[in-house]
């Protein structure tokens, strides 16, 4: 009989004693346990199963959980008499910074001493023991939610003190999600701040405690150890290309096919893999994302499980403001091409505004792309490698579709009316319809906080023509920075039909007004005109069958959201 499919049940316990569907990874624990690594942070996807493992973790060390054996009977690591004695003889301490997600650096703060306070009020029984002096309990009870920063960055450290003495062992500490407070610090326009208060905290946590026996930390992002991790030299990082624990986190084929047969659906294999295979962690292929395999054994339907599971608020707002270059990479994975990029696994959140190639190191750790092939490793292993990237399945394919899509469907009738002027040559149709685009979604573009919104202006418009030719795709070969005649181009667009003169071939230049050169829009956009013809752009064009006189020049002049283009050499019945 097919066992009941639990959705979003995180808790390792609930999930045994109500026989719910499980897939084992109790292996996780003999590997783990067997490194002897004293910390380790481990980085995987979201919904990847690194709450459950944590809590699996607990379940098995925690003396909370003594004389529980029962809820690893019949899983692989029971089956060795050394693990079933070591079960449940550890003081534990698990940390959640899951839901910290605040807008500020005062909340954020807050909400991690809160967690704190609470881990604290979970083990206040000890301080009834004698063996504490009263400079110790007024420690204990100096952790409250107003308590200093410094006691707050002392206060884990301090715990495993009293515990390790109170059960005469040292303490395995648990952190969940360690980076969820570094990703809104970003976001939000706090993350040198959080970065010092954070650097103390696990310096005190993980490096000076002489209490500690193991440590893990989970996360999806492995943060660069120059900004928090700067003072931890014992640390073992496993990412996604690393091979420790490669199935530990997330299916693999054999038990997602093992999974279909139980639950009667046997027929779906070739159908579930295409959707949701794909993962690749460190050499193991074919591992398969839990929350979307486990939402398609409960609803037996194909959806976008994973992708729908949350914003994708900081892939998007990368992508949606990011440069000309990053925007054609995206063009060129969502039709199932692949990209070479460099890839550094330790992401510098500081560096996501300007280095295209940090967008790619967060995507990949993310999940939303996978490692087709690798360069070797050199023997800087601090150096980046390049990478051969590829879309990781059709959800996420799904996925950033539907994204691009919720870009331009506020001005929907204003970018189909500018695709018909661009294609026409009514340039005065041209100016106000994308003069009425940029009033109404520049601001979203434009972070205004960072020193990248300075090229906002011309990402915006060069990014936003590209999208809004998408649909021309049956008409047009549209080509991006590429070189022809004696520079570079911005946008190009080849008619697939070079006999058909009511496709005309069209190259774009953008510019954004340099007040040192010109004093108007309108001497940017001769400038950006008379360039097209110096460097002979229309050379390609032409050399690919596209006749001069159906080649139309179009300059785009900006200054914030103003806008003005203008026409070169038309043909004259326009």
């Amino acid at each position: 009989m097919a066992k009941v499919i639990g959705i979003g049940n995180e808790s390792f316990q609930e999930i045994r004693e109500n026989d719910c569907f499980y897939i084992d990874k109790t292996s996780f624990i003999k590997e783990w346990w067997e490194n002897m690594d004293k910390s380790t942070l481990i980085t995987r996807p979201r919904r990847f199963g690194k709450t459950l493992n944590l809590n699996m973790l607990e379940c098995f060390f925690s003396n909370k959980y003594k004389d529980r054996g029962d809820l690893f009977e019949g899983l692989d690591i029971w089956k060795e008499e050394k693990y079933r004695e070591l079960q449940g003889t550890y003081p534990v301490i698990f940390i959640s910074f899951a839901k910290i997600k605040q807008t500020t650096y005062e909340g954020a703060v807050k909400k991690v001493k809160n967690e704190i306070v609470n881990i604290y009020n979970s083990f206040d029984y000890i301080m009834k023991n004698n063996m504490y002096n009263e400079n110790e309990r007024l420690q204990y009870k100096s952790v409250c939610a107003d308590m200093s920063d410094e006691t707050a960055q002392e206060a884990i450290n301090n715990l495993a003190n009293y515990l390790s003495r109170y059960y005469g062992k040292k303490v395995i500490i648990l952190l969940d999600e360690y980076d969820t407070p570094m990703q809104e610090a970003y976001v939000n326009g706090y993350w040198e701040e959080l970065v010092g208060f954070t650097r103390s905290l696990f310096n005190s946590t993980f490096k000076t405690n002489p209490y500690l026996e193991r440590a893990i930390m989970t996360g999806i992002t492995r943060v660069s150890k120059e900004s928090i991790f700067s003072d931890i030299n014992n640390l073992e990082v496993v990412t996604t290309l690393s091979t420790k624990y490669e199935i530990a986190f997330g299916f693999t084929e054999n038990e997602v096919f093992n999974a279909l047969d139980e639950q009667g659906l046997p027929d779906e294999k070739k159908t579930v893999k295409k959707w949701y295979d794909g993962f690749i962690f460190g050499k193991q292929k074919d591992i398969y994302n839990p929350w979307s395999i486990i939402n398609f054994l409960d609803k037996r339907q194909y959806d976008t499980y994973w992708a729908d599971s949350s914003s994708n608020g900081l892939i998007n707002n990368l992508v949606q403001k990011g440069s000309p270059y990053i925007k054609i990479m995206m063009e060129a994975l969502i039709k199932e091409k692949t990209i070479d990029v460099a890839i550094n696994e330790q992401i510098v959140f500081s560096e996501l505004d300007y280095s295209e190639d940090a967008v790619w190191s967060l995507m990949l750790a993310s999940g939303y792309l996978k490692v087709i092939s690798a360069e070797p490793l050199s023997g800087n292993r601090r150096k980046a490698r390049m990478y051969t990237l590829a879309i990781t399945n059709l959800e996420i394919q799904f996925m950033f579709e539907d994204m691009i899509l919720r870009w331009f469907s506020p001005v929907k009738r204003e970018t189909n009316e500018f695709i018909k002027a661009l294609i026409g040559g009514d340039v005065e149709s041209m100016n106000e319809y994308m003069n009425d685009v940029a009033l109404q979604t520049f601001s979203s573009f434009d972070s205004g906080k960072k020193e990248s919104a300075k090229k906002a202006p011309e990402n915006f418009y060069h990014g936003f023509v590209l999208g809004l030719m998408v649909d021309q795709t049956e008409n047009y070969l549209i080509i991006s920075n590429r070189e022809s005649g004696y520079g570079r181009y911005d946008i190009m667009l080849e008619p697939i039909d070079k006999s058909n003169e009511e496709l005309p071939g069209i190259v774009i230049e953008f510019k954004v007004i340099n007040p040192k050169k010109e004093t108007t829009l309108k001497d940017t956009v001769e400038a950006a005109l008379e360039q097209i013809e110096e460097k002979k752009y229309d050379a390609e064009l032409i050399k690919r069958g596209v006749k001069k006189e159906n080649i139309h020049h179009y300059g785009f002049a900006f200054k914030g959201k103003e806008v003005l283009i203008e026409s070169g050499k038309l043909p004259q019945s326009v």
